[in-house]
């Protein structure tokens, strides 16, 4: 019986297994995979190129790092963005930048924050950086949402976690996620309004 290299169609918790088991081929299909969006998710959060490339290179240290000593316990993407999270918040302790504090508008209207709340956006933000005019506008924009919406945003659009992952990453309950969503949906929108 053969044993079989992990490739391209391997899920991401099975290539960074074959890694820490001595396959650097799994962790280059693992970083091709995941290389774009966490370096955006740092650039998003930082808007400086320096300090994006600084921290995604120190996250993919620490996944090196972290290799022999990874346990499948929870999906790949989960695992990343929590070391991905941890390492911002350690340059904005540094540095003095963004907190990760809620700043959830409370407006009354929580109640309409539903299961389905992003499918029934009329305006999906990412769906509008069709160009580079658009896409400059909604990093703008994006720049402009308070750090805990911004990064329940990136967390759920960049990085495809689910509210319950978010939540538990985040420390806040999944209400408390899909408040924060929907508030960062809608500010996006009225920044990209006259799009439509």
């Amino acid at each position: 019986m053969h044993a079989t290299v992990p490739g391209e169609s391997d899920g991401d918790e099975a290539l960074m297994l074959a890694y820490g088991s001595g396959d650097a081929r799994a962790f280059e299909h693992l970083y091709a995979r995941h290389k774009g969006p966490t370096y955006r998710y740092f650039l998003r959060h930082t808007s400086d190129r320096g300090a994006a490339e600084e921290l995604h290179q120190d996250l993919w240290l620490r996944v090196v790092r972290s290799r022999a000593r990874y346990r499948a316990d929870a999906r790949f993407a989960t695992w990343l963005y929590t070391l991905a999270r941890h390492r911002l918040v350690d340059h904005w302790r540094r540095n003095g930048g963004d907190r990760f504090e809620s700043v959830d508008e409370h407006d009354g209207d929580s109640a309409d924050a539903g299961d389905g709340f992003v499918a029934n956006e009329t305006l999906d933000p990412l769906r509008c950086a069709m160009n580079a005019e658009t896409g400059a506008r909604l990093l703008d924009a994006l720049a402009g949402v308070p750090a805990a919406q911004r990064d329940a945003f990136l967390l759920h659009v960049e990085a495809g976690l689910t509210l319950a992952e978010i939540a538990g990453l985040a420390g806040a309950p999944v209400e408390t996620i899909k408040t924060r969503l929907r508030y960062a949906y809608r500010r996006l929108r009225a920044a990209l309004e006259d799009l439509r």
